[in-house]
């Protein structure tokens, strides 16, 4: 979220004073107004991100069958399927957790992002499940936003006025100069 505290309605950049909507991927602000091709967006999303996870199967299908080529056994095989598995469910959570809540230690997060890539079949699928929904972290920005929008009119609606005019008032007394 950035904040503008100019007074006058627009800022030198051309944007309104005040919190702006943090843009999200492949959507940029228009999540906030569900305007600018939102809903192609959103169905655009859906069948993108189940298209790559598809075709992320049929890589990881040769992969497999490349090790049964090479003959390394069952027990390769195997762990090779089950490490996918694990990555995948691993990634999957995390990356729908993701879109509900920041994380509490973003180093986790970065720990876990080769982890996170190896399962990119979990991360997909996750976006694809969430845009039916909506704008897969939609909610969590926002819920930020209209926080922060809430937060900015209260700050503003408080400072009416001059300050300083209040203050040479309340310091003159009745009938002294």
């Amino acid at each position: 979220m950035s904040e503008n505290s100019e007074a006058s309605g627009m800022t030198s950049g051309g944007t309104a004073p005040g919190p702006q909507p943090e843009p999200l991927r492949f959507f940029g602000t228009t999540w906030v107004d569900h305007d600018g091709g939102y809903g192609l967006r959103r169905a655009g999303v859906t069948v993108g991100s189940l298209a790559a996870a598809v075709a992320s199967c049929f890589v990881l299908r040769f992969a497999y069958q490349g090790l049964e080529i090479a003959e390394v056994g069952g027990f390769v095989g195997m762990l090779v399927v089950l490490m996918f598995a694990i990555c995948s469910a691993i990634a999957f959570r995390r990356t729908w957790e993701g879109f509900t809540r920041r994380p509490a230690d973003p180093s986790a997060e970065d720990r876990l992002r080769g982890l996170k890539s190896i399962g990119f079949i979990g991360s997909l699928l996750a976006y694809f499940f969430r845009s039916f929904a909506e704008a897969p972290g939609e909610k969590l920005r926002r819920t930020e936003y209209e926080a922060a929008l809430a937060q900015y009119v209260k700050r503003r609606s408080t400072r009416t006025g001059n300050p300083a005019a209040r203050r040479s008032a309340k310091g003159k007394r009745p009938g002294r100069r």
